[in-house]
């Protein structure tokens, strides 16, 4: 490691791990309430569960991206981190407030939250994924200002890289669009607009270019490839993606009131957006190919691959399957979408998480050339653990979304109600479970790896 600052990058990484694995404790939770609606309630109806569930999965996710760009930038400037004390105090404020609010979530009835957090005084609560109540935005703001100013102070002050550039760009541009979770217009129409541009625009916009600038450093680490070369990629992946997922938020606003000229705009883009994840599965494998070096940690490499063949997998063609808008009129709010959101998450940004940590986390803890190969091999099991059995998940919720579509949404007549449509999805819903499982699996042998000893290598 070569500044003392990027250690700060560790709790982040630690409590992101952490998160990782209660969301998909509730994520089984869930599952099991598709199979058995009495399961855990009153104590944790379906629908607390869920709000738990997502709001669990973007938490983390930031905390992640957060350890990564304390980790990376610091290296890409050449100069220690701004401020490591504001670090500090950021992720102790970001957890406090992280896990208050999940408290609050299972403990306290929503209504009652929004009235003792004086959202009436600003109202933002209610809305999917951004249930959070209004001082807990506030403060997810602030933490995020801070975060960028450090991560912005440590640019202007050191080198200027092409990595750092359109890491500094997705931050900024993360803070910009969360800024649209305060404006909750009384027109349903306009309401959901407007969700769009942070729920959309992170997912399929700037956090991408967060992701694109990880994958580029880890690449450079564990291949050498000259760094040209690899800027060259980026700036080709990143064009692409801020074009089409701009444009690709018109794919959520079909059928919601806004004007027909979104069908053919969120169509024709959603069919571009699959091509800059393509382009990243060749660039991550060409990089691999063209490497210099054969670096010790092999399976950071394999993450980083992994990481680009599941995220076009998820996102590209997944999401492309169910985004043209005479298929969306039939899929929309089908578990096909569940099946795209499952994979696209998880190969886009779990993954990604799993790739710089993999690659950080060994050097913090006093071994630069990686986990000796007894530890690597426990993690590509659990890399293969956690890869097949999110793609086993997928596959089950697309054969529920087809079947949910064939019952319910296709015939003319004598087409099933909604639940009397979910009770035929049961058995679908089981093997779904059972995939879930091999995924919380594979998380826990991700944390073995971790106190793996080699034969003539101790715990640091």
């Amino acid at each position: 490691m070569k500044y003392s600052s990027q250690m700060v990058a560790k709790p982040y990484f630690i409590f992101a791990l952490i998160l990782l694995a209660g969301e998909i404790l509730f994520g089984l939770i869930l599952g099991l309430q598709y199979i058995n609606g009495d399961f855990l309630f009153p104590e944790i109806p379906f629908n607390v569960a869920r709000m738990v569930h997502t709001n669990l999965l973007i938490v983390l996710i930031l905390f992640g991206f957060m350890g990564a760009a304390y980790y990376l930038v610091p290296e890409e400037s050449e100069r220690e981190l701004w401020s490591p004390l504001l670090a500090k105090i950021t992720f102790w404020v970001f957890a406090v407030a992280g896990v208050a609010t999940i408290l609050g979530y299972l403990f306290v009835p929503y209504a009652t939250l929004a009235e003792v957090t004086y959202n009436h005084l600003l109202p933002t609560m209610g809305r999917e994924f951004l249930e959070q109540p209004t001082i807990i935005k506030i403060g997810i703001v602030l933490v995020v200002l801070s975060f960028i100013l450090n991560i912005g102070m440590t640019v202007l002050k050191g080198r200027k890289t092409v990595i750092t550039v359109v890491l500094l760009t997705g931050l900024i541009g993360m803070a910009v669009f969360f800024l649209f979770a305060f404006y909750v217009p009384d027109n349903l129409v306009l309401d959901k607009f407007f969700w769009w541009f942070v729920i959309h625009l992170w997912v399929e916009g700037v956090w991408e270019l967060i992701m694109g600038a990880i994958l580029s450093f880890v690449l450079i680490k564990v291949t050498g490839v000259d760094r040209e070369h690899i800027d060259k990629w980026l700036y080709l992946i990143i064009a692409m993606t801020l074009v089409s997922g701009i444009l690709g938020t018109g794919h959520h606003y079909f059928y919601i009131g806004t004007p027909d000229y979104w069908l053919w705009i969120g169509s024709i883009a959603s069919a571009v957006e699959p091509l800059p994840f393509f382009l990243m599965v060749l660039y991550a494998f060409t990089m691999a190919k063209q490497r210099r070096i054969e670096h010790d940690n092999k399976i950071a490499l394999t993450w980083a691959k992994g990481t680009a063949v599941i995220a076009f997998l998820g996102a590209g063609v997944w999401g492309f399957m169910h985004t043209l808008a005479p298929v969306n009129y039939f899929t929309h709010g089908t578990q096909l979408t569940a099946a795209h959101g499952h994979l696209a998450f998880f190969g886009a940004y779990i993954m990604i998480l799993f790739t710089i940590i993999s690659y950080c986390m060994p050097i913090m803890r006093g071994r630069p050339h990686g986990n000796g190969p007894k530890a690597q091999a426990v993690e590509r099991a659990s890399f293969w653990l956690m890869v097949i059995g999110m793609l086993g998940v997928t596959f089950a919720l697309t054969a529920a979304g087809i079947a949910q579509i064939m019952l319910q949404r296709w015939p003319d007549t004598e087409a099933l109600g909604f639940m009397a449509t979910q009770a035929e999805l049961i058995p679908i819903y089981k093997v779904r479970f059972a995939f879930g499982l091999m995924v919380l699996i594979g998380l826990l042998t991700y944390f073995y790896s971790f106190f793996v000893k080699e034969p003539e290598q101790t715990q640091s």
